[in-house]
């Protein structure tokens, strides 16, 4: 699968694109497909400030658990509710279906995570 040229990426495998003054963030194809049918996403905290780097969410899978780290400094202002009933919609399309929004505290700090081609060349 060819990997969306619209946002950025973690090496920890989170997808961050910018909408507005906000960053959505998501997990990535390659996430998903190693952890398998997830069947939790959540831990959420709409307000809490975060720095880049910090754990934001967690997912859980049949196989494990993995945490959802911010990508840059800033507060979170809201969690993709649609994942509390269904998060199997991650396992359908990864880039369509989003974790959480951060309000960053610095909107330049996307330009220095990774590009798509950076991206998969350490995947």
């Amino acid at each position: 699968m060819s990997l969306p040229q619209d946002r950025k990426y973690q090496a920890s495998h989170e997808w961050i694109l910018k909408e507005g003054d906000v960053f959505v963030v998501g997990i990535t194809h390659n996430a998903q497909d190693q952890l398998g049918d997830l069947v939790y996403v959540g831990d959420v905290d709409v307000g809490a400030t975060l720095s880049a780097g910090d754990t934001a969410a967690v997912v859980e899978s049949v196989k494990a658990a993995s945490d959802i780290y911010a990508p840059v400094d800033g507060e979170i202002v809201a969690f993709n509710e649609e994942l509390d009933s269904n998060p199997a919609l991650i396992n359908e399309d990864a880039y369509a279906n989003w974790i959480f929004k951060i309000k960053p505290n610095n909107p330049s700090d996307y330009d220095g995570l990774l590009s798509a081609a950076d991206y998969e060349a350490q995947a």
